[in-house]
């Protein structure tokens, strides 16, 4: 790695921040070095601020950020799944990945129901802050599961059971960690290539040799233009693909929640519903459009649809569960807190994805800074969708909470999210998790 010897004389962090202040490209050798040196230590946070900056205004080629992404790779190690077998029999890794949303919880299905193949599904996942939840916090809200897995336990269990959904060990991609605290507090999270180098950094990192990214647009996600959805899903593919992973992405629809259930417990629950052959329908087309583009990265072609109806799914989600501690029978959280919302019009019904993600958030779902608490049983539950016509009083919602007093202001943020227009009106958007464009890589 450089960052000593010639490569040391040559460079400095002062010099590569003006060269990127005035728009050159840099060269492999100052993007190996920067990140060395921050990871070392070297480089301080004011300089690597500066710099972050210097890229949120003037950009990155594409060759720099596919390097910038190998630099933070390489910070940290590298999770070495060839091998893995199951049955005897050598099976190939396949992997998704969800750039966040309301609603959300499609890898507790899907992570399960693609290891009904031949295949082994290494899911590293994360936790919530904010309007939108961490497939953890979900997880979390089963007795016993547990998130923490060494690399040798996540081996195993995907050599006994096909599938693991488990945290990111902190030596994967340290660089960006830190590299994102940064950001986070200097307005400069928000810039393509540093979003795209943060994910697919750690998803290279976890060794998996396929991977499919949801990439979401609309109120509810990160990227709430379709033309930056789109540039941020090319960025990635094309980032995976010279790292050797086969990588595609779908860019679909966050204008108003997926599915129903907005929390975590709640949203448990949902996916049972669709594990068992039932759910919204936004929800099983969107984790059937993934499975599909998962599968044909590993050369399998066959219908998700039947192994959700069949029992199989649900069978793979009971072992995985079971594997690391949890209970798939056990009773889920339940609030001590109902209050029903109903129609104050007659009308068809739209609800904003954002409003509801901060309402369910007010109750209690979610999290204000890394590391507090979550109350699992918090949520909101819609009873009517985008779409749906209703009558004046009838029950379209329901919001959850432990804290009596947190209910009040869920209940104005989701008041808030809420809209209706003429019973003739049919939404032109389409329905969440609809797909608007597909990329492959390969």
């Amino acid at each position: 790695m450089s960052g000593t010897g010639d490569a040391a004389r040559r460079h400095d962090a002062v010099r590569i921040i003006e060269a990127k202040r005035d728009g050159r490209e840099l060269d492999d050798d100052e993007v190996d070095w920067i990140v060395d040196g921050f990871t070392r230590g070297t480089v301080v946070a004011e300089q690597m601020s500066a710099l972050a900056m210097a890229i949120y205004f003037r950009g990155m080629s594409d060759r720099e950020i596919s390097r910038w992404t190998a630099a933070m790779v390489r910070s940290g190690s590298r999770l070495d799944l060839t091998g893995l077998s199951r049955g005897g029999r050598a099976v190939p890794t396949v992997d998704k990945h969800s750039t966040g949303g309301v609603g959300d919880a499609i890898t507790l299905v899907l992570t399960p129901l693609l290891a009904t193949w031949d295949v082994a599904v290494p899911q590293l996942s994360g936790r919530g802050l904010g309007h939108t939840g961490g497939t953890l916090d979900k997880l979390e809200a089963i007795p016993g599961w547990r998130a923490e897995l060494s690399g040798d336990e996540m081996r195993r269990i995907m050599s006994d059971s096909g599938a693991v959904i488990c945290a990111a060990g902190a030596d994967l991609a340290p660089a960006d960690r830190a590299l994102y605290a940064l950001r986070d507090v200097t307005g400069t999270v928000p810039s393509i290539p540093m979003i795209a180098a943060s994910i697919m950094s750690k998803k290279i990192a976890e060794g998996t040799g396929a991977l499919v990214l949801d990439v979401k647009f609309g109120s509810g996600a990160f990227m709430t233009s379709r033309t930056d959805a789109e540039e941020l899903a090319r960025v990635m593919v094309g980032i995976g693909t010279a790292a050797g992973v086969r990588t595609s992405a779908l860019v679909t629809a966050m204008h108003t929640p997926l599915g129903r259930a907005v929390g975590n417990a709640v949203e448990v629950a949902e996916c049972l519903e669709i594990l068992g052959g039932g759910g919204p329908a936004d929800m099983v087309d969107l984790t059937c459009a993934l499975a599909e583009v998962a599968l044909a990265a590993v050369g399998i072609s066959d219908d998700p649809r039947a192994r959700l109806s069949d029992g199989r799914a649900m069978d793979s989600y009971r072992t995985m569960i079971s594997v690391q501690g949890g209970d798939p029978d056990a009773e889920l959280p339940r609030a001590a807190n109902v209050e029903q919302v109903r129609a104050p019009a007659a009308g068809r019904i739209t609800w904003d994805a954002l409003g509801v993600g901060r309402a369910s958030w007010l109750a209690g779902a979610g999290r204000s800074a890394p590391g507090e608490a979550v109350d699992h049983a918090a949520g909101v539950l819609l009873h009517r969708v985008e779409g749906d016509e209703v009558r004046a009083g009838e029950v379209i919602a329901s919001v959850y909470a432990g804290d009596a007093g947190r209910i009040a202001s869920a209940l104005g943020e989701l008041g808030a999210a809420l809209d209706f227009s003429d019973p003739g009106f049919a939404p032109a958007r389409g329905p969440a998790g609809a797909v608007v464009r597909r990329l492959r890589g390969w």
